[in-house]
């Protein structure tokens, strides 16, 4: 670990000489000024991570160095050393900006110890800094891997939108991304240095929901044993994603409604209104229009939330997307597993690009790892792949010549038992990936339950 670089900063010669040496002993890096003059020059020429301020000196006094050190560069801790230990100097010093005081005499220790807690602070502060610099990189919208035009003007959409509060309502079908999306408005808009909240209505019972989304009182329900936050308070100033808004329920609907138009709600049980400053996006696969007609979805809210409407294609109406992002996966995930993998076959694009990727961007980096994991190779051949994808070969044999009619009806089987084939594994797959859940494995996939229970019942595949 680098050293720690420490400003000391006293009029008293025999003051900075001991805490320099006792510094330098245990390990940081130290420089001393013996007036504010020099101390605020050397801030200006040099990095420092932590100063020690004496507040009585002749010229700028500590409360005055403080505060220009807090203008030159605020990152810097600034720790107060008083012979005047009095509640005011130091209520004034830490008004003032700094992080902590420490009245003379001192032991040695405990300078060590307050010394240590500041700089654990400033680490603090720079990681988290660092970790939102990362984030928002992350989501750049020129990091967003697609090429399609379709997708192109999306983006250009929300670099629109995304600077203003305008609620947002993201539609596609399951795996296009539209958490991702949601997130990229987010560290794109002007509340990107607070929270970004996700919640996935269609994964908690009502009940639960209510209690996540607006919180609960003591007592307002059994096994309430306290009183608890909701979701969205703790958004409060940030963004909240409301995904799979269409399973929320009719009641659920209405105190959403009025968090969109009062800015405010009840927790379970509770009698006061709680305020609340938070950007919504909701996204949904369903059709919502079709709720409307059908009475499960409230029409002043669909307009509420269809504000700015975007709609994610399917990956198969994006094909050209799909060989950027198989590079993209191979590429995150070979070096997450540490593989040494140098691209896949011609082949093996070509099944990609055929397969109409129901499960769309999300099944496609599911696969790619999957294949990643368990490849031997250096090249991902067609042989690796899931049969869904690669299809069954069909072996047969011919003792006369075919006629044409013939020949017809025979690759009418062919196709049709591919399909089979194709059909049963693709639902295999989905239900293992959710534990057998057929509900998950349904939205998983993007399917309505029925249907795919449906196709469950043909193949006769139980969970």
């Amino acid at each position: 670990m680098e050293k720690a670089h420490i400003l000391i900063v006293d009029d008293e010669e025999s003051i900075r000489t001991a805490l320099s040496d006792l510094l330098k002993q245990n390990g940081y890096d130290v420089s001393a000024a013996e007036d504010g003059y020099k101390a605020v020059e050397k801030v200006q020429d040099g990095e420092w991570d932590l100063a020690l301020v004496d507040l009585k000196m002749p010229g700028l006094d500590g409360i005055e160095v403080l505060r220009q050190i807090n203008a030159i560069n605020p990152n810097i801790v600034v720790i107060i050393i008083t012979a005047y230990g009095t509640v005011e100097s130091a209520v004034m010093a830490m008004k003032a900006g700094a992080v902590d005081y420490i009245m003379k005499p001192f032991s040695s220790d405990e300078l060590l110890i307050r010394v240590e807690k500041a700089l654990e602070k400033t680490r603090l502060v720079s990681e988290n800094i660092r970790l939102r610099q990362e984030l928002a990189e992350k989501y750049e919208f020129c990091k967003i891997v697609s090429k399609n035009k379709g997708m192109q003007d999306i983006f250009r959409l929300i670099e629109k939108v995304a600077p203003t509060d305008s609620t947002i309502l993201i539609r596609g079908q399951s795996g296009t991304g539209k958490e991702l999306i949601a997130r990229a408005i987010h560290y794109n808009s002007l509340r990107r240095d607070k929270r970004f909240i996700a919640v996935d209505c269609g994964a908690l019972p009502e009940t639960l929901l209510e209690s996540e989304l607006f919180g609960h009182v003591k007592g307002s329900f059994t096994g309430a044993i306290v009183t608890k936050r909701g979701l969205l308070e703790v958004a409060d100033g940030g963004t909240f994603f409301l995904d799979e808004v269409g399973d929320l329920s009719m009641g659920i609907q209405s105190k959403l409604l009025r968090v969109l138009q009062e800015k405010e709600f009840r927790q379970v049980g509770g009698i006061k209104n709680i305020r609340v400053d938070v950007r919504l996006i909701a996204a949904t696969n369903q059709d919502l229009e079709k709720m409307i007609q059908d009475g499960k979805f409230r029409e002043d809210l669909f307009y509420r939330l269809n504000i700015v409407p975007i709609h994610l294609p399917p990956l198969k109406e994006r094909k050209d997307d799909i060989p950027l992002l198989v590079h993209h996966f191979l590429e995150t995930y070979k070096q997450k597993r540490n593989k040494n993998i140098r691209g896949i076959s011609p082949d093996t694009m070509d099944l990609f690009m055929e397969y109409d990727w129901p499960g769309n961007v999300r099944e496609l980096e599911n696969i790619i790892e999957r294949l990643v994991i368990m490849s031997d190779h250096d090249i991902i051949q067609a042989e690796h792949l899931p049969i869904h994808i690669a299809g069954k070969r069909v072996c047969f044999s011919i003792t006369a010549p075919l006629t044409n009619k013939e020949l017809k009806e025979l690759k009418k089987q062919i196709r049709a038992k591919a399909i089979e084939n194709i059909e049963k594994a693709f639902l295999i797959e989905a239900l293992k990936r959710c534990d057998w859940n057929v509900s998950k494995a349904a939205r998983d996939v993007g399917m309505k339950r029925q249907n795919f229970q449906t196709l469950m019942r043909k193949y006769k595949i139980k969970p």
